[in-house]
């Protein structure tokens, strides 16, 4: 964002003094070139030439060497240099107007030009006392020209010296008021200046750190403003200077918008190599035909809808599981009790064993939709892959019958960051291997699964494959993989995968099916990147 260049603080008269030497150098040189040309003869040194000449030559040469002085020397002139400047120019008027009549002549409302620029350049009380040194000198002049007897009979000099001190006296007050005025108004534009500079630092402070993107585009559609949120979320992290067309799909929701106003699928996949969602919105800017884009991680607001579902389950699941168990418990001491009683004929025992198997399974469905219901709100932690699936591979295989013997085959070379619920992946990667285990049927001196940990090369997001060698889902199946209580079989309860998804999600991770290149069936966890804030 442009920002504003601050005002001078203090106040600094070197501009004013410099073009105020310049106008005392052309007034002495104008001056002199009118004398030694002879073109006002009766006005310029009539009563004393030679005075007139050293007085105007003097004059000019000071000026000259002040504003060589200026010109090499930038400062800021003190209030006693300036204070002798114009004492020095008030002498100088003095004496050419002295020489060329006294009070009576015009040359001594030049005065009036020095008090007006004293009265800008001194402070109060020394440009009043200018002004009084300056009425003075005028008085003392024509009451020496008077001792002289140089004073013309019947002359209104005393009252032109009085008129003229009288105005030197009010060009100081006017100029004194106006500089006043002229300085507030600097220091309230100041004041306003840092004010704006400090909301515009504020803003563009709070715009960088929103999570939020935001994107600003011109009518050419060219990207004029991005903030660190869009940045990330795009991945131009490595470029300064970024196209619309480097994303086709951004460009063409853009193009849709722009024609219809209406909003396309809000949805966007940041890189085709990427399972990166962004949510996109767009609205108008109320100066020219700027678009704006408001870019959102979907990924997190999945994860925050996720929660407020599962508090809404957790609610109603605990008041239905707790209003069926108790029959449930009831239909199963029962069946118990039938299937103890001795005369109970064969077909009735047959009967009793089908009452208690599928006791036995809604029992487990209401522990899974418990379980589901009760998931804590996710913790991610920082964790090395590579050191903790072998733990967990140790772990999970204690926990099997040594009789069925499971091989589990672990492949993470290569030092892997991921974040996630370290509970919360065990919970899921339990349920994928179960699954694993159950349908796999691997060839000889081949193991039972295979658990692969990496960093995608595209993404540079970590990742975990559970790989079975089992006949994999069958293409009608794949679409309802996730669904709540979908199952192939008929002893299960159809939430063990969707649990799984529901864990990932909340750990802003990615849980899908896909085959592997040698075409065998494998569960692939997209993780977010360790860097990422949750």
């Amino acid at each position: 964002m442009k920002s504003f260049t601050p005002i001078a603080s203090s106040y600094n008269p070197f501009e004013l003094l410099r073009v105020y030497t310049f106008y005392r150098t052309l007034l002495g040189i104008v001056l002199l070139i009118m004398f030694q040309g002879q073109l006002t003869p009766n006005v310029l040194g009539m009563t004393n030439p030679t005075l007139f000449l050293y007085a105007v030559v003097g004059y000019t040469i000071f000026n000259i060497s002040t504003v060589l002085l200026l010109w090499k020397v930038r400062f800021s002139p003190s209030q006693k240099i300036l204070f002798s400047l114009f004492f020095i120019e008030i002498i100088a008027v003095v004496a050419l107007m002295h020489s060329s009549g006294g009070a009576s002549s015009a040359l001594g409302y030049l005065l009036l030009v020095a008090a007006a620029a004293g009265g800008m350049l001194l402070r109060g009380q020394i440009a009043f006392f200018l002004a009084a040194l300056a009425s003075l000198i005028v008085i003392s002049e024509t009451v020496y020209r008077a001792i002289t007897d140089t004073l013309p009979t019947n002359s209104n000099a005393f009252f032109s010296a009085g008129i003229l001190g009288a105005l030197i006296f009010i060009s100081v007050i006017i100029f004194q008021y106006l500089t006043k005025k002229i300085l507030t108004s600097n220091q309230e534009a100041l004041s306003q200046a840092h004010h704006a500079e400090n909301l515009q630092k504020m803003a563009q402070q709070i715009v960088e750190r929103m999570r939020t993107g935001i994107m600003v585009l011109d009518k050419e559609n060219n990207i004029t403003m991005f903030n660190n949120a869009a940045s990330k979320l795009l991945g131009l992290a490595n470029n300064n200077s970024p196209q619309l067309s480097g994303s086709p799909e951004l460009q063409e929701k853009v193009e849709h918008w722009q024609r219809t106003r209406k909003n396309p699928s809000p949805i966007l996949h940041a890189d085709s190599d990427s399972n990166d969602e962004v949510k996109v919105n767009f609205a108008k800017l109320d100066q020219g035909e700027n678009t704006l884009i408001f870019l959102e991680d979907n990924r997190a607001i999945t994860q925050q809808a996720q929660q407020l579902k599962l508090a809404s389950l957790g609610r109603l699941t605990a008041s239905i599981a707790h209003e069926i168990r108790n029959p449930l418990a009831a239909i199963s001491h029962a069946s118990q009790l039938l299937s103890e009683d001795s005369e109970l004929p064969a077909s009735d025992k047959r009967l009793v064993e089908i009452i208690g198997s599928h006791t036995k399974r809604v029992n487990q469905i209401i522990e899974n939709i418990l379980q589901l219901s009760r998931r804590r709100i996710s913790n991610p932690q920082a964790i090395r892959l590579d050191e903790w699936l072998p733990k967990f591979i140790s772990d999970y295989l204690a926990a099997k019958n040594p009789k069925d013997k499971p091989l589990i085959d672990c492949i993470a070379a290569d030092p892997i960051l991921a974040k996630f619920d370290v509970g919360q992946l065990q919970q899921v990667l339990t349920n994928l291997c179960d699954n694993g285990l159950r349908y796999s049927h691997p060839p000889a001196n081949c193991p039972h699964l295979v658990l692969e940990a990496g960093i995608d090369a595209n993404t540079q997001q970590p990742f975990i494959k559970v790989i079975d060698f089992g006949d994999g889902i069958s293409k009608e199946n794949l679409e309802h993989l996730f669904e709540p209580f979908f199952t192939t079989e008929n002893t299960g309860s159809g939430l063990g995968l969707y649990i799984c998804k529901e864990l990932c999600e909340s750990n802003q991770a990615l849980l899908t099916y896909e085959r592997t290149h040698e075409g065998l069936s494998c569960f692939h966890i997209h993780l977010a990147h360790p860097d990422k804030i949750m």
